[in-house]
């Protein structure tokens, strides 16, 4: 109802125009919202309000003249011009039955529009390290960066999925030294463990596959590998210092081919456990993209003498520095270190470029908050290389936080102690998980309480939505039992039956679903679906313990029944936009 409401009004402006009463060149679409009185209408616009002044022409008297030149509908029972010029609209009582019709015709492509008109985007999630096990936090942003895709394909964009893989730098080459540490220990080599190494039980995991496959070939005397070593943080030194000098003692002993074969098995072994980790949390990737790559194929060399070349870059005390405040960034920033290395920064500014390269109109980054001061940085690049930043939308993510039994759950990836998401998974399922995920604005935090993720009860909003979907699969199933036939006339044949005020307010919330989409999907907030679907799910039970749906009137049996088949389509349309199944039975 609301896009044909806005049909009718731009056909009135478009009349008025026509007319010479003022051009409606250059005019935004007009603005149709759903009114919060329900004294005032179905839907309310403020069109006259804003192009009065460009009209020259008072808002109230616009107002007037639009509602003069609104084509007849015969959904729309009464519009008219209330306070400084709105325009409110009252559909007619038979409006809403057409959007019943209307779901069991289009079925899963009901809500679904085109606005995009297939523009491409790119969004890159997730992007962990692969240095350890995905937790829950990274959980977070998966159920949201994929909600976000479905939801951008839903409104006509071609989405092209990609996992960013940091295989590239420093944290790789700790994961390395740890796993070779872990193996010396395996062989009988008593080692101390820097502070600043990876600590979890999957090192040991991987430092035994290197074991089996390598026996005692890559072993090292314990004094070798210690020797002069600078003192770790717990003996009065620096554990960064420590760890680093811990890396260039690896690769010296090793030699480049047997380092090369520890980084290259941490590499592959905690990347297959994320993409499969992923996979059953139903997140799946056109594209896995290597950070290495960048720096194998010289991107990263060629965007660096780019900036050079363009007079991007200034050289102090030994670093080559951005000047990314000429760009809009609160400071500029380094690019190649004093060493010749260069920044993270450096192969980010080269993996934007090639997106940009590859055709994307759009692309999405969704980072965790505490790389919120990241975007300035990536945007003032963009521009600074000739592309417009706007192009870039960077979505944040807070982490999650764990409660069990009321007490906070630790995390931490360095230190080994944290929960999986493979763990969370497997406890409260990929439902719960992803439904849980996205119920709230993805910038808030969020404390994920494990109990209620749990339970099987109407306090549990994913089993409340589930159950009115598992509940009208149950009518059908009941009515096959009593012999009554489940075949549904065709159109609105025999809605009008629908009079009870139970069915007119699930008839309201199934006429907003297209909007609810349209909005969560342009705006980025997954969660006003997730809103949305319980609150059509507290409509259909309320619906289902107020009436009886097969009753002996064929007729209103009739009706009953297409309105909760709309209902639930509509709740498993919704629920597969933000990876959630809809089970028939529970």
């Amino acid at each position: 109802m609301k896009a044909d409401l806005v049909k009718l009004i731009q056909h009135a402006l478009d009349d008025l125009s026509t007319q010479g009463v003022f051009s409606a060149e250059g005019m935004r679409e007009p603005m149709v919202e759903r009114t919060r009185d329900p004294a005032h209408g179905d839907f309310a616009t403020n069109v006259a309000l804003i192009h009065s002044k460009a009209a020259k022409i008072p808002p109230r008297e616009l107002a007037e003249k639009i509602l003069a030149a609104l084509p007849d509908a015969p959904w729309l029972a009464h519009a008219e011009v209330a306070g400084p010029g709105f325009i409110n609209f009252r559909l007619s009582a038979d409006a809403h039955l057409t959007v019943v019709a209307s779901i069991l015709d289009q079925g899963e492509q009901f809500g679904r529009s085109n606005p995009a008109q297939r523009q491409k985007a790119h969004i890159e999630f997730v992007s962990a390290n692969p240095t350890g096990p995905l937790h829950i936090g990274h959980g977070r942003g998966a159920a949201y960066g994929s909600a976000i895709a479905n939801l951008l394909e839903a409104i006509g964009y071609d989405v092209y999925r990609e996992y960013y893989v940091n295989d590239a730098g420093r944290q790789m080459n700790i994961l390395a030294t740890s796993i070779w540490l872990r193996y010396l220990e395996l062989v009988g080599e008593t080692v101390k463990f820097p502070t600043n190494a990876y600590k979890g039980d999957y090192i040991w995991d991987i430092a035994a596959t290197l074991h089996r496959e390598h026996g005692e070939d890559y072993r090292h005397p314990a004094d070798q590998v210690h020797a002069n070593l600078p003192a770790d943080e717990p003996d009065g030194g620096n554990k960064e210092q420590h760890i680093d000098a811990f890396i260039e003692r690896a690769q010296q002993l090793l030699g480049d081919s047997a380092y090369q074969t520890i980084f290259q098995l941490g590499r592959h072994v905690i990347l297959a456990d994320i993409r499969d980790d992923l996979a059953r949390f139903r997140v799946n990737y056109e594209n896995w993209y290597s950070e290495q790559g960048l720096f194998d194929s010289d991107a990263v060399t060629q965007t660096i003498e780019r900036m050079r070349q363009e007079n991007l870059l200034y050289l102090k005390e030994g670093n080559w520095w951005f000047r990314s405040t000429d760009y809009g960034d609160e400071k500029d920033r380094v690019v190649v270190r004093e060493n010749g290395s260069p920044t993270y920064f450096a192969s980010d500014i080269a993996y934007h470029l090639d997106k940009i390269e590859r055709g994307f109109d759009r692309m999405i980054n969704v980072w965790g908050a505490d790389h919120h001061g990241y975007a300035p940085r990536v945007k003032a690049a963009l521009k600074a290389l000739n592309h417009d930043p706007k192009c870039l939308d960077v979505l944040l993510v807070q982490f999650a936080v764990l409660y069990e039994n009321g007490e906070k759950k630790s995390m931490s990836t360095r230190s080994g102690e944290f929960i999986t998401l493979r763990e969370l998974r497997k406890d409260v399922g990929a439902d719960a998980a992803r439904f849980f995920y996205v119920m709230r604005k993805s910038e808030q935090h969020m404390d994920f309480d494990l109990d209620l993720a749990r339970s099987q009860s109407n306090d549990n909003p994913v089993y409340y939505v589930q159950y009115a979907h598992a509940r009208i699969c149950a009518v059908l199933r009941q009515a096959k039992e009593k012999g009554y036939p489940t075949r549904i006339t065709p159109g609105i044949q025999n809605l009008t039956r629908l009079t009870e005020p139970h069915e007119s307010n699930l008839l309201k919330t199934l006429a907003r679903y297209p909007e609810t989409l349209h909005n969560a999907a342009t705006q980025a907030e997954p969660h006003q679906l997730v809103h949305y679907l319980r609150e059509l799910a507290n409509e259909l039970h309320t619906y289902y313990n107020a009436h009886q749906f097969l009753v002996t009137d064929e007729a209103l049996r009739d009706a009953r029944l297409k309105l909760i088949l709309a209902t639930r389509q509509v709740i498993k349309n919704g629920l597969a936009l933000i990876g959630v199944e809809a089970p028939e039975k529970m």
